[in-house]
């Protein structure tokens, strides 16, 4: 029997999907009572990622859709798994770019705390994280801080990058698609991104399997762009075969 956290990422895939879900039929689909379906899109609702409505509820995400700093522990596990995939392409030593997010932050707080890195970040809660290492040489991009990513953005960022070279950067993205690349809902976040891409030597994206095949507003890459992806074994394999053919290396990381 599925746990909440897999029929919600269920009934989620469904929302996206089709735009709507119904009780009825995501409950028959689940094996499961509508009632305990209730609660999962309770759940989701109270995660800002449905809409109930009567009979089901409406997925909120659209190609402008940025889900706030409380929604973002969605996939846990996920997020964790991908996480500890990418501490192995952590340098022993030289300069990393860590951007905003929730995967990449799962990332730092799961490196070795005597890990002598040079670390440049737009991240609020990175660099605060970081602080306390005292290994780590943090370099905070300036900019305007977004509240509902804690990084920032605009020209000051922007021009900071352009004279910035690191060894790797560690990434995240709002959606990723063969036909469409890499795409974010807000545009100040897509020029910052499309500056991090250009910064870095080797680039390193870490993407849950809900954000595979999606499309948003403003386009920033191209997957040929990325050196690596990784991901969660949520991810279909259509959607990593579809990786694969533009991406030189693809990590599905295994959920525990």
């Amino acid at each position: 029997m599925r746990s909440a956290p897999e029929r919600q990422n269920v009934i989620l895939d469904v929302a996206r999907r089709d735009g709507r879900v119904g009780v009825r039929e995501i409950a028959d689909v689940l094996g499961v009572t509508a009632e305990t379906v209730r609660k999962d899109l309770d759940a989701l609702q109270a995660n800002g990622l449905i809409r109930r409505v009567h009979g089901g509820a409406l997925a909120l995400e659209s190609l402008a859709f940025e889900p706030g700093l409380h929604s973002r522990t969605a996939l846990r596990e996920e997020k964790t798994a991908i996480a500890s995939a990418a501490l192995s392409m952590l340098p022993s030593e030289g300069v990393v770019l860590i951007e905003a997010g929730s995967t990449t932050y799962r990332l730092v707080e799961l490196a070795p705390p005597d890990l002598r890195l040079t670390v440049v970040t737009n991240s609020l809660p990175i660099g605060m994280l970081l602080s306390s290492r005292p290994s780590c040489t943090v370099v905070m991009i300036g900019g305007r801080l977004r509240s509902v990513t804690m990084g920032t953005v605009d020209a000051l960022a922007v021009r900071a990058l352009a004279d910035l070279y690191v060894d790797v950067a560690f990434l995240g993205t709002n959606a990723l698609s063969v036909e469409k690349g890499l795409t974010t809902p807000d545009f100040a976040e897509a020029e910052v991104k499309r500056a991090m891409l250009g910064s870095a030597r080797r680039s390193v994206l870490l993407a849950d399997h809900s954000k595979l095949g999606t499309v948003s507003l403003c386009k920033y890459g191209d997957l040929r762009d990325v050196d690596t992806v990784i991901t969660d074994d949520g991810a279909s394999e259509e959607d990593v075969a579809a990786l694969r053919s533009e991406v030189q290396r693809v990590i599905v990381a295994p959920t525990v």
